[in-house]
């Protein structure tokens, strides 16, 4: 991928992958981290790959930073928030994680169709899913210039 960064500090990590979980400190010691959070993420324990997981805010809940709520974007039909609710408890009861999905701008019903498709996979094929998910959000992020508007040096 072209213009990775170099090395990023696990606070500016934390920005770009929603907190600062151990991941994020292991992560914070490559010196192209970007380029190697893919494979980071399917060496370290599995715990510590759910924590960076689970840290990211349920679809359509609201919560989370204010980069979040900006990427999942602000359609408010209340029968699509419900059923984003239902299957994201459902989701993360059958798989034991929770839903990631590079949402990239595309409105919450659309969304819908993604986690019912996803709820259909097996549970090694949704962790694989989720790790690119989770680094395609900070390498857009990252793209977007996040951290120059959080106050960031880059």
């Amino acid at each position: 991928m072209h213009n990775l960064p170099g090395k990023l500090t696990a606070d500016e990590l934390a920005a770009l992958f929603e907190g600062k979980t151990r991941f994020v400190k292991r992560l914070a010691l490559y010196e192209n981290p970007l380029g190697a959070a893919r494979r980071l993420l399917r060496e370290i324990p599995e715990d510590e790959m759910l924590e960076a997981i689970n840290v990211h805010p349920r679809v359509g809940e609201g919560t989370g930073s204010s980069q979040s709520k900006r990427e999942q974007g602000s359609e408010k039909d209340p029968e699509v928030l419900e059923e984003l609710d239902r299957l994201n408890r459902l989701y993360e009861e059958q798989f034991g994680f929770r839903f990631v999905v590079f949402v990239n701008r595309r409105p919450r019903s659309e969304i819908l169709k993604v986690l019912r498709q996803r709820l259909q996979r097996t549970r090694e094929e949704e962790l694989a899913t989720a790790i690119d998910d989770l680094v395609s959000i900070a390498e857009d992020r990252y793209r977007r210039g996040i951290l120059k508007q959080n106050g960031g040096h880059r």
